[in-house]
């Protein structure tokens, strides 16, 4: 009885490690798409100039909105598949 109680809680502390782990990859993943954006339009505006860095502008937003839907898909994918964990324990 003791040990299966201990195996539930080792079971807990490395379900939430990876819990941990993934929405770290996330981070990075926001952080990697972000910068290459950034980095594609700063050098488009180094090759085409203008007065106002355009290329940077609309790609540094366009990275932002790609990598808020990644995170949001991400996320929506975890819950559902926790939910849908959780549904076939109960049952």
């Amino acid at each position: 009885m003791e040990q299966e109680q201990k195996d539930k809680q080792n079971r807990e502390r490395s379900s939430q490690l990876n819990t941990y782990a993934r929405f770290s990859g996330i981070a990075f993943q926001m952080i990697a798409i972000i910068g290459l954006g950034v980095y594609l339009g700063i050098k488009l505006d180094e090759k085409y100039p203008n007065k106002y860095k355009l290329f940077t502008i609309v790609l540094a937003l366009l990275s932002i909105a790609m990598a808020l839907y990644n995170v949001i898909r991400q996320v929506r994918d975890f819950t559902d598949k926790q939910q849908n964990s959780n549904d076939k324990k109960n049952n």
